[in-house]
């Protein structure tokens, strides 16, 4: 049996408003599970509504993520990121844009956490399940549309919060939205994220489910990233493994990895 070699292109650190590890711990816990390589991905808004609003001190991030480096070389891969929240605003697209520039990023999520600066979990309250699951995948093709970003994060994480109340989705209810997100990040050659920490929560099921990977393969898709959602060390690369079992029994002949934003394709 052929091993995959284990990455995980999703993770936090306490440099995110949620994250519980730090960087070094976050490296010796990679490396006591054998992972190849993680990229760090922190929690960037300049949205002053959203919760990461003002919380990352860039030049920290950047100072530990070069010490780590140093130390860790021989033995673990580490890349610099950020999830970046609905990062399609034109409101802030210019102060994002004259942020971007003055980093040297490798690598970036476009995630949607809010919905006209309003959460997830609270967005959703009073409405119908239809309204909600639509809603959301209509943010989405928003931010596919126009973002800066190199994959689109945890695609139908809406099902995370609308689960204990409503159920999951049914594709078929949302089939020609989700197939436009789908054919525009082809077209602008996004990647799609597999996240896996929906197998941690009630839905138990990856964002997004199997069959939005089988239509996105369908389409001509190939840009697949894997990431764990780690926000403390324990959890990195918890599912990461199976999950490029998966894809490559799926067909996918590779997930990708980058640097300074090129992405480069690792076989599987």
């Amino acid at each position: 049996m052929i091993i995959i070699k284990v990455i995980d292109y999703h993770v936090h650190s306490d440099n995110s408003f949620d994250g519980k590890s730090d960087i070094d711990s976050t490296c010796q816990e990679s490396i006591k599970k054998e992972v190849q390589e993680i990229c760090f991905t922190e929690h960037f808004s300049v949205d002053p509504r959203d919760v990461s609003f003002g919380v990352l001190d860039y030049s920290k991030y950047t100072c530990e993520i070069n010490e780590a480096r140093k130390k860790y070389k021989k033995y673990l891969l580490i890349k610099k990121g950020l999830e970046i929240g609905e990062p399609h605003l034109a409101e802030y697209s210019e102060e994002l844009k004259n942020f971007l520039g003055g980093t040297d990023l490798d690598f970036i999520i476009g995630s949607v956490h809010n919905i006209n600066g309003v959460k997830l979990r609270l967005f959703m309250k009073n409405k119908k399940k239809y309204h909600i699951y639509q809603e959301y995948f209509e943010e989405i093709y928003k931010m596919a549309e126009t973002a800066d970003i190199d994959v689109i994060g945890h695609l139908d994480m809406m099902k995370r919060y609308a689960y204990a109340e409503h159920g999951n989705y049914h594709i078929e209810d949302h089939s020609g939205i989700i197939q436009n997100i789908l054919e525009k990040i082809i077209q602008r050659k996004i990647g799609l994220e597999i996240n896996c920490s929906g197998l941690n929560h009630d839905v138990n099921e990856i964002y997004p489910k199997v069959e939005i990977l089988k239509w996105y393969k369908e389409l001509g898709g190939e840009i697949l990233t894997v990431g764990s959602d780690s926000h403390r060390s324990e959890s990195i690369a918890s599912k990461n493994g199976e999950i490029m079992e998966m894809v490559k029994k799926m067909g996918f002949q590779y997930i990708y990895t980058y640097e300074s934003r090129k992405r480069t394709p690792f076989y599987l």
